[in-house]
């Protein structure tokens, strides 16, 4: 019986370390994408600036306010996950200009 109580302990630190790590992401994923130009978002061929805002402010919110791992924290996760793989990289570039 003890063993399942260790497990379950250890089980929970690591959701909880999962969902702080998340949150961190999630801020910063919000606070990138509000610094960020309006038309750089376009020019890539990726969702407005507002939009991406309301998804990355509302992932922000679920993982904030809602404990442990459940569905909408999986998609608050991969939204997060999703701008700073896919569109952050192309924003930052766009940005930037050509290289040589």
């Amino acid at each position: 019986m003890a063993a399942v109580i260790q497990v379950d302990g250890i089980v929970q630190t690591i959701l909880f370390i999962i969902q702080v790590v998340a949150l961190g992401g999630a801020a910063y994923a919000l606070f990138h994408a509000f610094r960020q130009r309006k038309d750089a978002f376009t020019a890539v061929d990726k969702l407005s600036k507002p939009i991406w805002l309301s998804i990355l402010g509302v992932s922000f919110v679920v993982l904030l306010f809602f404990t442990g791992l459940h569905l909408l924290g999986i998609a608050a996760i991969i939204a997060v996950c999703v701008y700073l793989v896919d569109v952050r990289p192309r924003v930052d570039d766009v940005q930037r200009g050509p290289r040589w």
